[in-house]
């Protein structure tokens, strides 16, 4: 990524170091690299210059494949969870209780229909389904679209196969509580 504002995502990228992805930046540029071994942590998203809560429910899903257990806690909106019941649709491990998340690691995700709530967990669901085996049809990304400016574009570009597609028609309903919702994403086969 060029010219990223590093400074402003320090917290962020130590997370990430923490759990043992590889962050390299310097004036211009920031490269993340995943490495072999990822490490569980305890996360708690407070206000700048602490982890952002916008940043929370991406943590969620990456740590849904992270051996061990982890706890993501939020004192900024302590019930910001809704992206988890989603998450456990696709196998993820997860309980919610007093404004933390303790997540068991899984050594796999599957693909699922899922609902997104919100922006942040909008792009959550797109990460866990980009790293699931399988089909991940995401809904209601709507809520994406008011953040992620041609996000699923971007992605691809990257090497991901996501597919925006229009919800069902009247000719082929969707279940109930689908109906009338604007497009979804989906992701197309396997990891990419």
């Amino acid at each position: 990524m060029l010219d990223a504002p590093t400074d402003d995502l320090a917290a962020v990228l130590n997370a990430l170091k923490e759990i043992g992805v590889s962050v390299e930046c310097d004036a211009r540029r920031l490269r993340v690299i995943s490495g072999n071994q990822r490490y569980p942590v305890n996360l708690t998203a407070t206000p700048f210059p602490g982890l952002p809560t916008d940043a929370q429910a991406q943590f969620i899903a990456l740590l849904t494949l992270v051996p061990g257990i982890s706890v993501v806690s939020d004192r900024v909106f302590p019930e910001r969870f809704m992206h988890v019941p989603e998450l456990l649709r696709m196998g993820a491990d997860i309980n919610v209780s007093g404004g933390s998340a303790v997540i068991r690691g899984v050594s796999s995700l599957t693909g699922a229909t899922v609902m997104a709530s919100d922006l942040r967990a909008s792009a959550a669901l797109v990460l866990a389904g980009l790293a699931a085996e399988g089909t991940t049809e995401i809904r209601r990304v709507h809520h994406l679209d008011r953040g992620y400016a041609s996000f699923e574009t971007r992605l691809n570009r990257l090497g991901a196969r996501i597919v925006r597609a229009p919800e069902p028609s009247e000719h082929q309903p969707a279940a109930p509580h689908f109906l009338g919702m604007p497009q979804g994403l989906r992701k197309v086969g396997g990891s990419p």
